[in-house]
């Protein structure tokens, strides 16, 4: 007896074996067949689907579920649209902060305000708190006065913006959270995945310097799992500050790695260990992305987190102790420093297998796409950043290097991977809206960001199922609505690739299943 009958419905599986059928059986937690395999079989339940589309569950493979669900909690800044407004934000969250405490505020962003505010400013309306307004980028942070004095004098800016190692030294200071307070915050992210039709996802980096909550945040994961606050399957990249010499046999070839030998593929399908996540740049928000030539109107091409060598030699150390490595290079000259560090180890101790990433590939110069598909690493997109920073980083990047910018087709057509993913809460979760910008290639202001990038519907779809899967090492078990897997699927109220590509972002998500058992708690 079946556990549950799809009947009536558009199914879309994405798997090219079969890609449509009508009628879909579940049998504890996988799907056991299709159409005619499960017609004849009696059930314990039966959904009529009256004609909705069913794909499988969406993979968003870069994620930070802690960070969404503690911004939300957060006081924020994001709809000012001067310093005034800023500043007056600041002054209500000190009023409700404790004597000598922290005021903590997120959302904030220059580009909005036309320039950075100053340490100075926020020091009018402090109070004797100390002020930290977290960059919207997750690369950079404004803080008070109070906050620099407590910083290593080489780390002060005088101005009041931090980026990068800085702003990790000033988080450090009010840091950690506590697990409960954590493992509260990622239930919140999972059930806005939930409503997107999100069922699996790669949490991008615990632990470390810029993004991390806390030296134990892992068992934050743990124990949203245990309260039964993580009901979709999820991924744990970890930082690569957390590596450190380890005292293996020198058969093991491992000169640094983490206690136990703990790496990439420990744990089960619901809670797991993925890549060792490596920073080697900022971001294009806080202009702090590697570029190989200056930012247009700037007189900098951004920074590279450490010494070209300091970062190749994490990334091989990472190679070498057995990690899949997830490298954020978002601007072209810290793909060239990725590039250049997997080809070495890929020389070293080859691993044809290991799926390395290219976290977020932002810029990618047309003679580094070559090289992507030599070494077999996925690109790992945020296409809603073009949708909704797009005219920003157009400007930027200048009429020549725009169409560079996160790419579809010349990924497709180099035989590389092409993975959908967030980088929630950086930019709109939904995928959807994101499978409509791959194809359109257009931002929320019209604006078409190198129209010979975009890709078709089933392509874009396909980044965020059948290559999210492969890029997360779960393709025999999800990805694609095919028996023997899991039964994690989303129903939609509309069909997107039968639709006109406008209206894709708008389509409903009526119903996300987790293995055959429909989300609750998933509408926002």
């Amino acid at each position: 007896m079946l556990t549950t009958r799809l009947t009536n419905g558009r199914i879309l599986t994405m798997d090219p074996d079969r890609p449509a059928a009508r009628e879909l059986g579940v049998w504890r937690g996988r799907i056991v067949g299709l159409d005619e395999e499960v017609a004849a079989l009696p059930a314990r339940r039966t959904v009529d689907l009256q004609g909705a589309t069913v794909l499988p569950g969406f993979i968003d493979s870069h994620v930070h579920l802690a960070w969404t669900g503690l911004k939300a909690g957060t006081p924020t800044v994001a709809p000012c649209r001067s310093a005034e407004d800023v500043l007056a934000a600041v002054a209500e969250a000190v009023a409700r902060a404790p004597e000598g405490g922290w005021a903590h505020l997120a959302g904030y962003d220059q580009r909005g305000l036309g320039r950075h505010l100053t340490a100075a400013e926020l020091d009018r309306v402090s109070a004797g708190r100390k002020v930290f307004l977290m960059h919207d980028s997750g690369h950079g942070c404004l803080v008070n006065s109070a906050v620099l004095d407590l910083l290593p004098a080489e780390l002060r800016d005088g101005e009041g913006f931090l980026a990068e190692g800085a702003m990790g030294a000033a988080r450090a200071l009010r840091l950690p959270h506590s697990q409960q307070e954590l493992a509260d915050a990622i239930g919140h992210a999972a059930r806005t995945c939930l409503a997107e039709g999100v069922t699996g996802c790669a949490e991008a980096g615990i632990g470390g310097a810029l993004l991390g909550h806390s030296p134990v945040e892992l068992g934050a994961y743990q124990l949203a799992r245990e309260q039964a606050k993580l009901p979709l399957r999820v991924q744990l990249m970890v930082s690569a500050d957390r590596l450190h010499p380890v005292g293996a046999h020198e058969d093991d070839g491992i000169p640094r790695g983490l206690d136990l030998g703990l790496r990439t593929g420990f744990g089960d399908d619901r809670l797991s260990v993925g890549a060792l996540k490596v920073f080697t740049d900022g971001g294009m928000m806080a202009r702090t992305a590697a570029l190989s030539r200056p930012y247009e109107g700037l007189d900098h091409g951004g920074q590279l987190q450490d010494d070209p060598e300091v970062l190749a030699a994490t990334i091989v150390d990472g190679h070498l102790a057995g990690w899949q490595l997830a490298v954020h290079a978002i601007g072209d000259r810290a793909a060239d420093v990725a590039l250049d560090a997997l080809e070495r180890a890929q020389r070293l101790r080859p691993r044809p297998a290991a799926r390395h990433r290219i976290e977020h590939a932002g810029l990618v110069r047309p003679d580094q796409l070559d090289r992507m598909a030599r070494l077999g690493v996925a690109a790992v997109v945020q296409p809603n950043f073009l949708r909704y920073f797009g005219d920003d980083y157009a400007a930027v990047m200048g009429e020549e290097r725009a169409p560079w910018l996160y790419r579809g087709r010349g990924f497709l057509d180099h035989g590389i991977t092409l993975v959908g993913s967030s980088d929630r809460p950086v930019a709109d979760g939904s995928p959807l809206r994101a499978v409509q910008f791959m194809v359109e290639r257009a931002s929320r202001s019209g604006r078409v960001i190198g129209p010979d990038e975009g890709i078709t519907v089933d392509e874009a779809l396909r980044a965020y199922t059948v290559a999210g899967a492969f890029a997360c090492h779960w393709e025999d078990s999800a990805g694609s609505l095919t028996p023997g897997k899991r039964a994690d699927l989303v129903v939609l109220g509309d069909d997107p690739t039968s639709v006109d590509v406008s209206r894709i972002g708008d389509i409903d998500v009526v119903a996300t299943f987790v293995e055959g058992l429909e989300a609750e708690g998933a509408a926002l």
